[in-house]
Protein backbone atom coordinates (compact mmCIF):
# COMPACT_ATOMS: atom_id res chain seq x y z
CA UNK A 1 0.00 0.00 0.00
CA UNK A 2 2.84 2.19 0.75
CA UNK A 3 4.19 2.18 -2.83
CA UNK A 4 0.60 3.28 -4.17
CA UNK A 5 1.22 6.46 -2.39
CA UNK A 6 3.90 7.22 -4.33
CA UNK A 7 2.91 5.95 -7.74
CA UNK A 8 -0.38 7.34 -7.89
CA UNK A 9 1.00 10.69 -7.38
CA UNK A 10 3.65 10.19 -10.03
CA UNK A 11 1.17 9.13 -12.27
CA UNK A 12 -0.94 11.10 -11.85
CA UNK A 13 2.05 14.31 -12.38
CA UNK A 14 3.51 12.56 -15.76
CA UNK A 15 -0.11 12.75 -17.03
CA UNK A 16 -0.38 15.98 -16.40
CA UNK A 17 3.12 17.15 -17.70
CA UNK A 18 2.11 14.96 -21.35
CA UNK A 19 -0.96 17.26 -21.02
CA UNK A 20 0.41 20.10 -20.46
CA UNK A 21 3.27 19.28 -23.65
CA UNK A 22 0.51 18.52 -26.03
CA UNK A 23 -1.94 21.63 -25.16
CA UNK A 24 1.69 23.41 -25.74
CA UNK A 25 2.63 21.88 -29.00
CA UNK A 26 -1.43 22.98 -30.22
CA UNK A 27 -0.79 26.31 -29.34
CA UNK A 28 2.63 26.76 -30.89
CA UNK A 29 1.43 25.08 -34.51
CA UNK A 30 2.77 22.04 -34.58
CA UNK A 31 -0.02 20.42 -36.18
CA UNK A 32 -0.96 22.50 -38.48
CA UNK A 33 0.71 21.48 -41.58
CA UNK A 34 0.03 17.62 -41.14
CA UNK A 35 0.07 16.73 -44.87
CA UNK A 36 3.12 18.41 -46.26
CA UNK A 37 5.41 16.44 -44.03
CA UNK A 38 4.28 13.28 -46.15
CA UNK A 39 4.77 15.40 -48.88
CA UNK A 40 8.04 16.24 -48.78
CA UNK A 41 9.27 12.88 -47.30
CA UNK A 42 8.19 11.91 -51.20
CA UNK A 43 9.19 14.38 -52.72
CA UNK A 44 12.17 12.71 -55.10
CA UNK A 45 13.66 16.52 -55.45
CA UNK A 46 17.42 17.40 -53.50
CA UNK A 47 17.38 19.96 -51.07
CA UNK A 48 18.38 23.20 -51.82
CA UNK A 49 22.39 23.58 -51.46
CA UNK A 50 22.08 26.09 -48.78
CA UNK A 51 20.08 22.92 -46.75
CA UNK A 52 21.87 20.31 -48.51
CA UNK A 53 25.42 20.86 -46.83
CA UNK A 54 25.47 19.99 -42.68
CA UNK A 55 27.68 22.41 -40.83
CA UNK A 56 30.88 22.88 -41.16
CA UNK A 57 33.26 19.74 -39.80
CA UNK A 58 34.85 20.82 -36.64
CA UNK A 59 39.02 20.15 -36.81
CA UNK A 60 40.36 17.58 -34.35
CA UNK A 61 41.87 18.88 -31.42
CA UNK A 62 45.40 19.49 -31.89
CA UNK A 63 48.01 16.93 -30.16
CA UNK A 64 51.11 17.16 -28.30
CA UNK A 65 54.11 15.11 -30.22
CA UNK A 66 54.77 12.58 -27.82
CA UNK A 67 58.80 13.73 -27.93
CA UNK A 68 57.08 16.98 -25.74
CA UNK A 69 55.54 15.56 -23.47
CA UNK A 70 58.19 14.08 -21.22
CA UNK A 71 60.59 16.92 -21.21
Amino acid sequence: MTALAWLLPAALALGLLGLCGFLWSLRNGQFEDLEGASWRALDDQAPPPSQAAGPPAASPPAVAPTSAIGN
